[in-house]
């Protein structure tokens, strides 16, 4: 996964035309303070860390009895999302920005569970709308005519604003139940990209590897959050900013 879009960033940087002389790049360079927007591709998976007893059925805390087959297998898949943002960036010197970057961002989550006595495995969607403040530190090489190199680290603050009927599984049956996540988080991240600069834009293409610092289960009583000791989130974000 992570391959493809960085033959894909390779891909943008060599078909940019050759320029005889340095655009101008709209200034933004020159500006103590600019803006700008965003627009994302997401591909998102959990890492899961198991409990020691994951595989034992789950037991239904008001009968007492097993409501689901011991589990043969707990996973997760990439899964596609996308998003929308605006860029601040404070320069700081010739070589480094300060950048604030929020972002629309809507993007499912996947977790599969093969219990014993089902056909296949039960798929668990944890469906997000998030908005995201990431705030960066940017580093960048000197210009080459209109082209510059740079790699971004920084934290980012996550908060799902996903309606609550979403998440509301009250009357469900015990197998009915959905995965939650918890409303807010914090990640770090890290990535690297490169300035195209034309006459009156600057166009960045980026790739961004994003980690949540802790576990973001909502650990409600259910066969699906049961198995499960931590569930970290991990982002590989690919982004074009125009500016």
């Amino acid at each position: 996964m992570l391959k493809k879009y960085i033959y894909l960033l390779i891909f943008c940087f060599f078909a940019l035309p050759e320029a005889k002389a340095q655009n101008w790049g709209g200034g933004v360079d020159d500006a103590g303070l600019h803006f700008g927007f965003t627009f994302q591709y997401i591909a998102s998976e959990y890492k899961i860390l198991k409990k020691e007893n994951w595989p034992d059925p789950f037991i239904d805390q008001d009968s007492g009895l097993p409501v689901s087959g011991s589990l043969r297998s707990l996973s997760s898949k990439s899964s596609p999302g996308f998003g929308i943002g605006f860029v601040v960036n404070q320069r700081i010197s010739e070589n480094a920005d300060i950048r604030f970057t929020p972002s629309l961002v809507f993007n499912d989550r996947l977790a599969y569970y093969d219990f014993e006595g089902t056909e296949s495995p039960i798929e668990k969607k944890v469906q997000a709308t998030m908005i995201d403040l990431p705030l960066g530190i940017k580093i960048k090489s000197d210009r080459r005519n209109n082209f510059r190199a740079y790699v971004i680290g920084g934290a980012k603050y996550s908060m799902d604003i996903a309606s609550k009927k979403r998440s509301n599984d009250a009357p469900n049956a015990p197998m009915e139940k959905f995965l939650k996540n918890k409303k807010n988080f914090l990640s770090y991240e890290a990535g690297f990209g490169f300035d195209l600069y034309f006459e009156y834009f600057k166009m960045s293409p980026e790739i961004k590897l994003s980690y949540s610092f802790k576990d973001v289960l909502k650990n409600d009583p259910n066969p699906y959050s049961a198995p499960i000791d931590k569930l970290l989130l991990r982002h590989v974000t690919f982004s074009l900013f125009f500016e």
